[in-house]
């Protein structure tokens, strides 16, 4: 992938705020990783360095290098960041997708239609939806190292790291199963806002004591002598812990919507 001048198509689909203009018409001039973060953050307020610099290994923009091996970037390459930035926002497509959209709009093609607008799910239904994605896929689904990095559409470094703090570990055979990789997603979707796994260590620690409250239900019951009264500590857990989140889902919404104005 080389860079290029957008088209008028592309040119269409990001940021016109005057940073972004500003960009333009500096013409040839390449900048550094943090004027680009400065550029970008006028528009997108979320955005990291780590979030340019995982876009690179994604392939999604290819900087040049001084020979000191500093990244410097044209205004396309800025353009072209922006374009997945603003995807991402506000139609929430996948890094495969939006690089379908900018291989079409390097061919001088008009990218594929953009799927019509949807409310977003609140958080309790959003949580169910999670949910039921990850029980779906634990019992069948065993993921290798490199198929759970593309399904998560992370790098090595971002899953090191969340090993690293206890967000995720493979398991006895060194794979990892469907809940792992619902984990990896939302940790990544998370990374995309500005939080990275050190801000997360909350929630896994919120998340153990749970496991630990609902074990202290359903100990007795696995203990039991009786197999179906066994069994049915085992859909009693499933249960237990679909109400855990909700509620933890709920409150979060609960706490939002109260929160005063300009509070931070």
């Amino acid at each position: 992938m080389t860079a290029h001048t957008p088209t008028s198509v592309e040119a269409r689909s990001v940021p016109s705020s005057r940073r972004a203009g500003e960009v333009r018409r500096r013409g040839d001039e390449l900048l550094s990783i943090g004027a680009v973060l400065t550029f970008l953050r006028d528009d997108f307020p979320e955005v990291t360095i780590s979030k340019i610099r995982f876009l690179e290994a994604e392939g999604l923009v290819e900087p040049q290098r001084t020979p000191s091996g500093y990244r410097k970037f044209s205004p396309a390459d800025v353009e072209r960041l922006a374009y997945v930035l603003r995807m991402q926002r506000d139609h929430y497509l996948p890094l495969r997708v939006i690089r379908e959209h900018l291989d079409a709009i390097e061919r001088g093609e008009a990218p594929p239609a953009l799927p019509a607008p949807e409310a977003r799910p609140g958080p309790v239904e959003e949580a169910d939806r999670e949910l039921v994605a990850a029980s779906g896929a634990a019992g069948g689904v065993r993921l290798g190292r490199a198929e759970l990095l593309a399904a998560a559409e992370a790098g090595e470094g971002e899953l090191a790291e969340w090993e690293a703090y206890g967000l995720i570990a493979p398991g006895p055979d060194g794979g990892y199963d469907g809940e792992a990789l619902q984990v990896a997603r939302l940790v990544a979707e998370l990374g995309r806002y500005g939080l990275e796994p050190r801000h997360l260590r909350a929630m896994k620690a919120a998340a153990d004591r749970e496991v630990a409250l609902v074990d202290q239900v359903v100990a007795p019951l696995r203990r039991h002598r009786n197999p179906q009264t066994r069994a049915h500590a085992e859909t009693t857990a499933r249960e237990l812990a679909t109400l855990s989140v909700r509620l933890h889902a709920a409150m979060v919404q609960a706490g939002l919507r109260v929160r005063p104005s300009g509070h931070a």
